[in-house]
């Protein structure tokens, strides 16, 4: 079943999301996040955004998406993005795309015009659930230092 996350959720979400931040880089955090700080999360993005939960017969966490502000400029106001995140447990059962389903139609009945994910090298079972969801590949970020010459 996907329903709202509440705080509630705070344990099992970052429980779900250590799990990223230790065996990944799609996080892009390097320290586990506790409870108390997944609590605040889940309540400061859920008053403005969608934050869903898919919760098992068991009344397990198997999963959780959320929207959120892309860029804090006036005119990206109606541009989110997004995150999913599954428990490892819960992986190859088709509960990524019943969420992300879920989140799209959610921003679309919210004013969201422009959903973006940030999908990390590597995540290419991310990258083709959100092709086949009607995302497009609109920019890539490559690593290494940037050099910034001054004009002549």
């Amino acid at each position: 079943m996907i329903r709202k996350a509440t705080i509630k959720d705070a344990k099992a979400v970052a429980d779900i999301y250590n799990e990223y931040v230790a065996n990944s880089d799609a996080t892009f955090e390097t320290d586990p996040v506790s409870e108390k700080e997944m609590a605040a999360r889940i309540a400061e993005i859920s008053a403005s955004f969608p934050y869903l939960a898919y919760e098992t017969d068991g009344g397990e966490i198997a999963g959780y998406c959320y929207a959120h502000a892309w860029k804090e400029r006036a005119a990206y106001a109606d541009t989110w993005e997004n995150a999913v995140y599954l428990s490892p447990a819960h992986t190859g059962k088709g509960i990524r795309r019943i969420l992300m389903e879920r989140l799209i139609e959610e921003c679309r009945n919210n004013g969201c015009h422009a959903l973006i994910a940030c999908i990390t090298a590597g995540n290419e079972a991310s990258g083709a659930l959100h092709i086949k969801l009607g995302f497009r590949q609109a920019s890539h970020f490559r690593g290494g230092r940037v050099q910034i010459r001054p004009a002549a």
